[in-house]
């Protein structure tokens, strides 16, 4: 039997037909069509699953399951997307409406974060444990957490937003309203922030970083520019990155503490930085930080290893999270 993971993003639908070694056999992509609204996101979706089980050479009978894995806050038991900004779904009913067009046994919906820390758990670099933890450090800062080998939502389904815990009181206002949360810091946006306000220091100052170099290469300021400017010798870049590291310690001290999960991994764009994310000694300062710092059993920290299929892989799980 083969199942279907859906990662359904703002900017693209990724689907992929797996097996049950949690191996993808064919995956496709096409682009979200937000304009057009929820129906022809589903349309679309139920398209491009016809498609790959048809180049698969994959009878329908043959699909146990359909997951989603979607941006926004779940209500699980109604099969609905209660809330995503970025889709403009409030209350959609992604099962109903999905399995209108694609007539599939069963079709489970779930956070993407919470999809790609599962798939991490089961094939990835959490793979064999127990609790797990992954965070996400892309356009903004999500996550998702395993516990007893399930995925854990939270008695209202909102569980593991860890972007939006606070660790600078009265800080940078988030998009979620509050103040000093660590999605304000250590998402890519929150890097290009602190970025920004370090050059514009530098400017006042009158100060030459080679930061600016790298922001006339690339035409803006992104999330690499720091870390290029570091390693060509930039003082400016260093302490945008030693900054940076030092938000980051701190969240995931935080979540250590909270959790005490045996791997805690990173993904998205930012760990491909992951010489400056698991060094000796950034790993140290978290140690030292911990809690249980004197422990002989400690989080093992890791770069997240399934990159984009991680949503895919995740997605087509959940059929297993159901029945764990």
């Amino acid at each position: 039997m083969y199942t279907i993971g859906i990662d359904l993003g703002g900017t693209n639908i990724a689907a992929g037909i797996v097996d049950e070694n949690m191996k993808i056999v064919k995956k496709a992509s096409v682009p979200t069509p937000v304009s057009r609204g929820g129906d022809a996101i589903m349309a679309d979706m139920a398209g491009l699953c016809k498609r790959l089980s048809q180049e698969a050479g994959i009878a329908l009978d043959s699909i146990s399951s359909v997951g989603v894995a979607s941006p926004g806050t779940i209500l699980y038991e109604e099969g609905m997307v209660e809330r995503s900004d970025n889709l403009h779904f409030f209350r959609f009913p992604i099962v109903e409406k999905f399995r209108a067009l694609f007539p599939v046994r069963q079709v489970f919906l779930e956070n993407d974060a919470n999809a790609a820390a599962y798939a991490e758990a089961l094939c990835g670099a959490a793979r064999g444990t127990r609790d797990s933890v992954m965070i996400t450090l892309g356009t903004g800062l999500g996550g998702g957490i395993v516990i007893n080998k399930k995925i854990y939502y939270g008695w209202n389904g909102g569980a593991a937003e860890l972007g939006h815990v606070v660790i600078k009181k009265y800080g940078r206002l988030c998009n979620c309203g509050r103040h000093g949360c660590w999605e304000a810091y250590c998402s890519a946006t929150g890097l290009i922030k602190t970025t920004e306000e370090m050059l514009e220091e530098c400017r006042r100052l009158k100060h030459k970083t080679l930061m600016t170099d790298e922001v006339k290469k690339y035409g803006k300021v992104n999330a690499r520019v720091a870390f290029n400017a570091m390693r060509a010798g930039d003082v400016y870049g260093r302490q945008v990155v030693e900054l940076y590291q030092d938000y980051l310690a701190e969240g995931i001290v935080n979540l250590i503490n909270i959790f005490q999960p045996e791997v805690l991994s990173i993904g998205g764009g930012i760990c491909n930085e992951k010489e400056y994310l698991v060094s000796p000694d950034f790993l140290q300062r978290i140690s030292e930080e911990q809690f249980t710092r004197d422990s002989g059993r400690k989080t093992t920290i890791r770069i997240a290893e399934l990159g984009n299929d991680a949503g895919i892989i995740g997605a087509a799980a959940l059929e297993r999270n159901a029945m764990a």
